[in-house]
This record gives C-alpha cells, structure tokens and sequence, in this order.
C-alpha cells in the first residue's frame, strides 16, 4: 500500500531547511545561491528523501540532476555573477547583468523563438510551435512549471520570470483554431514545462477539445512529462489522481491512441514502489508510455546505465524511444558529451539489450534543420566520418537521407561539424537558408497585415 505524500517545494531560499545539506560546505551552498541566480532551482521533499544517496555527495546522478554546481558556469561569468551580487548594483543594473549572463547561454536553440512559431488569420499563434508537419506542440498556460527542475534543462527559460522567453498559450484558445484548420497534422504534443502540474479539471481543457468534431485528423496525444520520476504520487495519491486516469481512459476511449512522454534519466527513478504503481495505474488506463532522455555527463554518461534503465523499462511495460545528446544551451557545458562518446556509448548499451528495448533511437540531435541522428563511425575511402540521418526534418524529405560529417573528438552538436569528402556544406543548408529568409518574409508579411487590420479596426 502506498501512503499518501504532500508535496513540498524547495527552492534556493529554502536550502537551509533541507536537513541533508549539512553535506555541503559553505563554498558549496554559496556557489548554489550565485548559480540560482541565472539558472532555475526548485527540488521537492520525494526527490530529497527517496532517491537521492547522500552517502555520494556530489556524485549521486540524482543530486547532478537537480541540485546546482558551480561548474554548470564558466568560470568567467560565474565571478561575474558573485561580484554583482557582492558589490552596490541597484535592482535594474543588476537584472541587466543577470540578463546579459543567460543571453549568453543560448536561451532558445534550434530556432525555437522565430522559425518553430505558427500564425494565424494574420496574428501569431501563443503556446504553439510547429516545427515538423505531422507533430504541434502546445505549451499550456498553467504547465509551465514542473515538480522539479532538471539542472540540464532546454526549456530552462521557461522558469525563469522573462515573459519574452517564455511560450504559454493564451485565454483566447487560438491555438485550437490552428491545429482544427491544418489537417496536416495528426498528433499533438502537451509539453512545458509540467503538464501533470496542472490539475485534472485544467488538463481536461486541453484534452477533450481535441476529442470532438473537426480535430478527427488528430489520431495521437501525447503528453510530455517528468511527473512519474520526480512525483509519482501525482498518479495515486493526489486529491485528483482518479480524476487523472479517468480523463486517460476517456482520451482512450474516444479513439485517439494516449502516450504519456516519460522522461528517465536514471534507472534510480524507476526503483521505487510508488513509480512502479503509478507505472502499473497509468497502462491500465489505456495509455502507452514512452521513455526518453537526454545523455548528459555526470548522470548518465556510461553504457551499462542505459542497458539497466532500458531493460527495467521494458520489464515494466514501458517502450524505450529517444535517447537525446544534450541541447547547445544552458550548462551545456558542463553536461555535453562528445558526439563520438555519445555514439559509443548508445552503440554498446543496444548491442547488450533485446530486440524489444530496440525502439530507442540516438543518440539523437534536436538541431534547426530538425531531429539527426548518429546512426554509425565509419570509414570511407580512407577518410574517417560520422554518418547522419534525419529522423524528422523541416522538409520531410530530408528524413533517412544519409550523410556524412568529418570525424571529430571534441564536436558536441551538429554545428559543430564539418562535412565530410571535401565538400563546403551540407546538403540541406541551402534549403534551409531559403527557409529562413522565407520566414523572415513571411513575418514581415504577417507582421504589415496585423498593423494595417489594426488601423481598419
């Protein structure tokens, strides 16, 4: 039987009621305060008492992935931050700094603030972006928070109080107008932040619209979350969990195929008796689950990880499906990991699991172009390369089209790569360019038709 828990947040001004920070040196402690300025912190009363070790501080991949390090900042921009906060600064000149520091970390990569954003009858579209033609992804309102904050995060700028770096979708419910008018597309994907944040009465207003006449095109939801791993009691114990798998069961029921988009770092958030529950609750509702995650250094950067955490997942019934390099922003830094590693280490962790967990794909780039994929090492006429597909593209014609990269030990991301066989670019770089001055005209466009229906109002 799983006895109720009360949720309990802990952000970085209440680290001192956390009892098992006495761990930590002051230098420690100091270093998570000067950090929390830039990137987000926020931790939960599961997390603290049920899977992090404090027996292996820092090095526990729990505490990594949810406890700030110094290390996540350059050195450089890390003494920045302390002198700003040690020396005279009013409010706003500090703001400006702290401003300055995270323009630095790339705060929206692959195109997120300008070729992912739709518009519509002339206007943009809030909360939605549209990147790929099948898939919509929907950023509730009321879900961009989450039970925790993962330290490696791509949507950290989601969490931090900038109203210009967020996506939220609006009351005006436009965004419903927009999928029901592109029959294009045939899933949608609630992400965040948090959706399982949001309480069932809110979730639902996302949900059945869908379910209704004009949104038939729509076949699969999918909803995006790290709810199962940092608060699994969202499942069976919170004063709305039935409410929750009643709503599942009614997405189910109406037709539309249900995949909850579980995010597993570690097979530690899979060893608790209340996540194999709420596991066990969610597949009896009708949903599938699927498990992603990024590789990041310093949680999960070795191979016999992953073989655990894909044959745990595959015992539970849930179905392996990405593994993700580290995106270029934030404390990208401190989390990436070499494309050649990254290959091994995925190459050697498939090679030791069935063919069952051989639904992962990866280790998989979410770049602008769109999702590419290091799909092997090899050697062609005596030039050592990487080969590379896409698994989605901005044009889908791009996907399984193979091509090839310069080997390289110290490349983190697909920019930074070379082509291979001596030739100056890749073969979708022209395309591409095209596409961005084409969505830089089209947001003209959009942008001279919004002013002058304004001036007819």
């Amino acid at each position: 039987m799983i006895l109720k828990k009360k949720l309990k947040f802990y952000g970085i001004k209440d680290i001192n009621q956390i009892p098992q920070l006495e761990h930590l040196s002051s230098d420690q402690k100091y270093a998570m305060q000067v950090i929390s300025h830039i990137l987000p912190f926020r931790t939960n009363n599961y997390l603290i008492e049920e899977l992090i070790d404090w027996d292996n501080i820092p090095n526990d991949p729990i505490f990594q992935l949810t406890f700030l390090q110094k290390e996540m900042l350059e050195e450089s921009l890390f003494e920045r931050m302390s002198r700003a906060l040690n020396g005279n600064h009013a409010p706003p000149e500090l703001n400006q700094i702290i401003a300055e520091i995270r323009t630095e970390l790339n705060p929206h990569p692959a195109g997120q603030l300008t070729a992912n954003v739709p518009y519509y009858e002339g206007e943009v579209v809030n909360g939605i972006q549209h990147k790929y033609k099948e898939t919509c992804l929907i950023f509730p309102a009321q879900g961009q928070t989450c039970h925790a904050y993962c330290t490696f995060c791509f949507r950290w700028p989601q969490f931090i109080g900038n109203a210009d770096l967020k996506f939220a979708t609006d009351e005006s419910n436009r965004f419903q107008e927009y999928i029901k008018s592109h029959k294009e597309l045939t899933n949608v994907l609630i992400t965040g932040g948090d959706p399982m944040i949001m309480t069932a009465s809110r979730l639902e207003k996302y949900l059945l619209p869908l379910l209704q006449p004009g949104f038939e095109h729509i076949h699969t939801i999918r909803i995006g979350t790290k709810s199962l791993a940092y608060w699994p009691y969202r499942f069976i114990t919170d004063p709305d969990s039935d409410q929750i798998l009643k709503l599942f069961e009614k997405v189910v029921k109406a037709g539309k195929s249900l995949a909850i988009m579980a995010h597993f770092n570690h097979w530690v958030e899979l060893s608790t008796p209340v996540v194999k529950e709420a596991i066990r609750r969610i597949r009896n509702s009708g949903a599938t689950i699927r498990a992603q995650s990024p590789l990041v250094k310093h949680i999960n950067d070795d191979s016999s990880i992953w073989i655990r955490m894909w044959k745990t997942q595959v015992s539970m019934g849930i179905i392996p499906y990405y593994m993700f390099m580290e995106r270029d922003t934030g404390a990208h830094a401190y989390f990436a990991v070499p494309i050649f590693k990254a290959f091994e280490i995925f190459r050697t962790a498939y090679t030791k699991v069935s063919g069952l967990a051989r639904t992962v794909r990866g280790p998989s780039m979410s770049a602008t172009p769109g999702k590419v994929v290091v799909d092997g090492i090899t050697e062609v006429n005596g030039e050592k390369v990487f080969v590379l597909n896409f698994i989605q593209g901005r044009n889908s014609s791009w996907v399984k089209r193979p091509f090839f990269a310069k080997y390289s030990e110290t490349a983190t991301w697909l920019n930074h790569l070379e082509p291979a066989f001596g030739l100056n670019k890749f073969f979708y770089e022209d395309e591409m360019k095209f596409m961005a001055q084409r969505k830089s005209r089209d947001v003209k466009i959009e942008n001279d038709f919004n002013y002058h229906s304004k001036l007819r109002r």
